[in-house]
């Protein structure tokens, strides 16, 4: 691999992975406000707002990823010089991330029952289901805004989505600090208040989206609103048909977390309220190696698409190796200031947080260990996806997010008495598990990969042989995130 190529990679990978890293981190920070604000609450709230937020985010989640296939349909369509089929396909991406999101406000609304059911604290639940009651209505705007995003993404043009996404971050501390705890004459709705914020912060993303997508060329060319008019059930399901395993695969490694929060409830609020200071830490550093895999998925899908092998594999390595540097760097912070960064979301010289701010500390202890994991699995998932190759990859997340990492933490931690670090020594075994076998997966697919874009038979002729008899395929532009 020569110097002035992996410089010329590098260069690029940031330069995409910049915008969409950025918008990232501007969403993520909206749950870090809520965490760090509900700590002023007390360890009870912290527990229910870890409850709730994981429960609403999983099924969101879910839904966000198939109406994320809007993105590649558009991309397709922008190299196909289809223009119809542009805003055809968000429209019929509105009208999916509608239907879905009654499917979930019903299941959101429905959850107490199965709180219950897996022995949750009685203020845990309690805290949890008035969160849930108000941020329930979050989520049509929620999946809408997303729909737009993949669509403004999709044409290749992401700073409008940062921005407005920085704005969210903003809207979001105000009505915290108003609703929450009361102003103005407003009443303090302590838990309710920060889901109530939430439902406010997303419809006004979605709007403010909305907007700009409706009066802006070249967004508001494709006429999105003005033709909206009714679903169309062919182009609906071949929508959800491309979406339903991108939303399976973000379903997979989000239950991996709903899961253990779950478990770690049954273990008490004490350990439920650290749970979720670690995770929010680890979460919102996972945003940057989220960030550089979607790049990592651009740079791998184009060099693939000109049957570059050796830029596919630069591609994909200076994409993990990036991560893996990044998340070094936070496994290190993690390491020598926990109680610091414990700090940023519990007064530390309370002495009622005490008992959390001391299980927090040793939590994140083993997510220094879990970074390193979850940057390079990310990455390399990023880089698979840029090889279109992603019905193994979910398969490798199923054995190893719940057959290695959730039976380990329930084995470990639950039955076997281990306690909250045992579960996230399960987190840390299913995500080591995940990165190792990702990483072999990319090595191995990638001389297939650009064999089949090619149109070489994988038959053992070399690479260059078969070109002198392939038939070049007209490129077109490759499927982005950003």
């Amino acid at each position: 691999m020569s110097f002035p190529a992996l410089r010329r990679e590098l260069g690029a990978t940031l330069r995409l992975a910049g915008p969409v890293v950025a918008a990232q981190l501007a969403h993520i920070s909206m749950s870090f406000v809520d965490t760090v604000m509900v700590g002023q609450l007390g360890p009870d709230a912290l527990a229910g707002v870890a409850l709730g937020h994981t429960a609403f985010f999983f099924f969101a989640i879910m839904g966000m990823g198939m109406v994320r296939a809007v993105g590649p349909m558009v991309s397709q369509a922008v190299g196909a010089e289809q223009e119809a089929a542009v805003g055809r396909s968000v429209r019929q991406g509105l009208w999916l991330a509608l239907g879905l999101g009654l499917v979930i406000l019903g299941l959101l609304s429905s959850l107490e029952p199965v709180l219950r059911w897996t022995g949750q604290e009685a203020v845990a639940r309690e805290g949890a289901m008035a969160y849930l009651r108000a941020i329930r209505w979050g989520i049509l705007p929620f999946l809408g805004f997303a729909a737009l995003r993949s669509f403004v993404e999709g044409l290749s043009r992401p700073l409008p989505v940062t921005a407005i996404a920085f704005i969210g971050v903003g809207l979001n501390i105000g009505a915290n600090e108003l609703l929450m705890f009361g102003h103005w004459g407003l009443p303090a709705l302590g838990l309710a208040g920060t889901g109530w914020a939430s439902t406010i912060v997303f419809s006004s993303l979605f709007l403010m989206l909305a907007l700009f997508v409706h009066r802006t060329a070249p967004f508001s060319d494709h006429e999105v609103f003005t033709r909206l008019r009714e679903p169309d059930p062919t182009y609906l399901r071949e929508l959800a048909y491309i979406g339903a395993p991108m939303g399976a695969s973000r379903g997979v490694e989000s239950s991996l977390f709903m899961v253990t929060t779950v478990m770690m409830g049954t273990l008490g609020t004490t350990a439920l309220a650290a749970h979720q200071v670690a995770l929010q830490c680890a979460a919102f550093t996972f945003m940057v190696p989220l960030g550089i895999g979607m790049a990592g998925t651009v740079r791998v899908g184009q060099a693939a698409g000109r049957r570059d092998e050796a830029g596919a594999r630069r591609a994909g390595g200076v994409a993990m190796g990036l991560a893996t540097l990044f998340m070094l760097g936070a496994a290190v912070l993690f390491w020598t200031l926990p109680r610091p960064i414990v700090g940023l979301y519990l007064d530390l010289s309370v002495a009622d947080n005490a008992p959390v701010v001391a299980l927090a500390v040793q939590l994140l202890s083993v997510a220094a260990v879990f970074q390193l994991f979850d940057g390079v699995q990310v990455a390399a998932h990023g880089a698979l996806q840029g090889l279109k190759d992603t019905r193994v990859p979910m398969g490798i997340a199923v054995l190893t997010y719940w057959g290695i990492g959730l039976v380990t933490g329930y084995l470990w931690g639950v039955r076997g008495g281990g306690g909250p670090e045992a579960l996230w020594w399960g987190l840390v075994l299913g995500l080591a598990a995940a990165a190792v076998l990702l990483v072999a997966r990319f090595h191995r697919q990638v001389e297939r990969a650009v064999r089949e874009r090619a149109g070489v038979p994988d038959n053992g002729t070399s690479l260059e042989e078969g070109e002198a008899s392939a038939v070049r395929e007209p490129r077109g532009t490759p499927d982005s995130s950003l």
